[in-house]
């Protein structure tokens, strides 16, 4: 089946171009993005709503992202330079990222909810000599610039404004397909930091093989930026994506469901990339809905899913797009072709319930150091349990393999970083002495190529039965109980201090809106009981050695990344 789908290669119509708009093996991101103008210049390309619908078309945008090259070189930045971006997903910074590459320079791109110190420490790892920056934090950088030469607003009528910048005409020396793209910044807060150096090459080829699961995209699609557009995922699986095929990206700038519905009914969206939260939280709501008509209803609608999911899976036909089309309809879902999940570990149970309800659900897997995808579900043959097939050209093993074939998954590929900024021993750290990346992942593979995590290999518990642990597996299991469990972590914690043994506990932060059968909020010790009875549930599917010993109640949340994963 595998080696059927592999047939697919979408990047094919390269080929017709190879020579006359770029000479490499794959095209960098500015060449990529001509080719598009070349044979989509009329469509949309970038869409707010702001709160009226503004539109640019990809010949609209590349005028503007040519002026911004023009004016960049005027200002003195030459082929290699740093230029930092940080700010809300806009349009503005859609052009802007491009603006920069056009340039010949390497883009920067940052965590706009970082501090201001933060980001000053970040600014000056990299070097960077200009900064394009939103409203919020605009007069403070005019007020302390620091190194850079100039500051750009992200924002109209606020000092020097992105959408006006031009400059003359000027022979500028871009970057070519092995050259600097961007520098993303994994951790910015503590310490040094450490920038993954990506490609024009490492980008463009994830970008396309990554379409060769395959996933088929076409330029009549409408993509959702909702995540945070400087983390790679948005930034690859969204904006590069939708600049690859010809298609439009809608930029939301607020991850509340009353404002995502809003805007995913408006813009059409018909592929949604989210992080798994984001998927409880939609699945949490349809389930809601389907409850609030009965029990009778609800017994129904789970039965004709069932139904619906075996003859997706078995048969290959989808009936539940027309099953459940006025359950969609209301969620403001009808239109999704396809939603991704990536970003963290996704209940396989949750995986399925999309696809019973009709939805092509897609789970991958990467990280910022390849790209990052290196793993997807073909829709055609997905498996619930499985992040994916390993990517066209891609290279995957498992380092030093236990008795259940599990080990560190290590791979090769041309979306493999360069490196990471400045830093030779962290870089050569991460490789293997045969040239492999140690992604820090742990899991096994079956014989077709498709990866199954069990966690990462820094969060590992060993009990004192010399079992490994994955607290990752754990947590998978609380992820149909978000109506009472908002986070969750599952860690060690020392069992037995004279014999240094651990134990398994469940740090938890309950549902703030919970309220019980009556419809009241519970007390603490309430919450804490129906907790517990949660866990025991869970502790009942879970092996022997993986069970949870104690639990802990939170009366405040836990810190999460941008991605929403809880910083551990």
């Amino acid at each position: 089946m595998i080696e059927k789908l592999r047939e697919y290669k979408p990047w094919g119509f390269l080929d017709e171009y190879r020579g006359k708009a770029f000479t490499g093996t794959w095209p960098t991101i500015p060449e990529m993005y001509r080719i598009n103008v070349l044979r989509y210049g009329e469509r949309n390309c970038f869409t707010m709503f702001e709160p009226n619908r503004i539109t640019l078309t990809y010949k609209e945008s590349l005028k503007i992202v040519e002026g911004i090259a023009r004016w960049l070189y005027s200002k003195g930045i030459r082929k290699g330079d740093k230029v930092a971006l940080t700010g809300k997903n806009s349009s503005e910074w859609a052009i802007s990222y491009l603006g920069i590459l056009f340039a010949g320079a390497t883009v920067v791109p940052i965590d706009y909810q970082l501090r201001n110190e933060e980001i000053d420490l970040l600014l000056k790892a990299s070097y960077a000599k200009m900064l394009f920056i939103d409203e919020e934090k605009h007069p403070y950088y005019i007020q302390n610039p620091g190194k850079l030469n100039t500051v750009v607003s992200l924002k109209k009528d606020i000092g020097t404004y992105v959408y006006t910048l031009d400059g003359p005409e000027a022979e500028i020396e871009e970057s070519t397909e092995h050259e600097l793209a961007a520098i993303l910044f994994t951790s910015g807060t503590t310490g040094k930091p450490k920038g993954v150096m990506l490609t024009h090459q490492n980008l463009v080829s994830d970008c396309y093989l990554g379409q060769g699961t395959p996933l088929r995209l076409y330029h009549t699609d409408v993509f959702y930026a909702i995540l945070p557009i400087h983390h790679s995922y948005c930034m690859l699986a969204v904006f590069i994506e939708t600049i690859s095929v010809g298609a439009e990206v809608v930029f939301g700038k607020k991850m509340v469901s009353a404002v995502m519905l809003k805007e995913l009914k408006e813009g059409k969206i018909t592929l949604l990339l989210g992080v798994p939260l984001l998927y409880y939280k939609l699945l949490a709501g349809v389930i809601r809905g389907i409850k609030a008509k009965g029990k009778l209803v609800y017994c129904i609608m789970s039965f004709l899913m069932m139904i619906s999911g075996f003859i997706k899976k078995v048969f290959k036909v989808n009936p539940g797009k027309k099953l459940f089309g006025t359950v969609l309809e209301k969620a403001s879902l009808s239109t999704l072709r396809i939603c991704i999940s990536g970003g963290g570990p996704l209940a396989p149970s949750v995986f399925r319930k999309f696809n019973q309800l009709g939805l092509d659900f897609v789970q991958g897997y990467g990280l910022t150091e390849t790209s990052p995808i290196i793993n997807l579900n073909p829709i055609e043959h997905y498996k619930e349990e499985s992040v994916g097939v390993t990517l066209p050209q891609v290279d995957m093993k498992i380092l030093d393999p236990d008795e259940r074939g599990i080990g560190e998954v290590i791979i090769k590929g041309p979306m493999v970083m360069k490196g990471y900024f400045e830093m030779p021993e962290e870089t050569a750290a991460v490789f293997t002495p045969d040239g492999y990346l140690k992604t820090g992942d742990v899991g096994y593979m079956d014989s077709e190529n498709y990866l199954y995590l069990t966690g990462r290999a820094k969060n590992m518990i060993v009990t004192e039965g010399g079992k490994n642990v994955y607290p990752e597996e754990i947590e998978n299991e609380f992820q149909l109980f978000f109506d009472v469990v908002e986070q969750v972590m599952i860690r060690g914690y020392l069992k037995d201090e004279k014999l240094k043994i651990e134990g398994i506990e469940a740090v938890i932060y309950p549902n703030p809106e919970y309220k019980d059968a009556n419809d009241k909020t519970p007390s603490k010790d309430e919450i804490m009981s129906k907790v517990e009875s949660i866990v025991s549930e869970v502790n009942q599917r879970l092996q022997p050695y993986q069970k949870i010993n104690r639990t802990v109640l939170l009366d405040e949340p836990m810190e999460m990344t941008t991605t929403k994963k809880i910083k551990r």
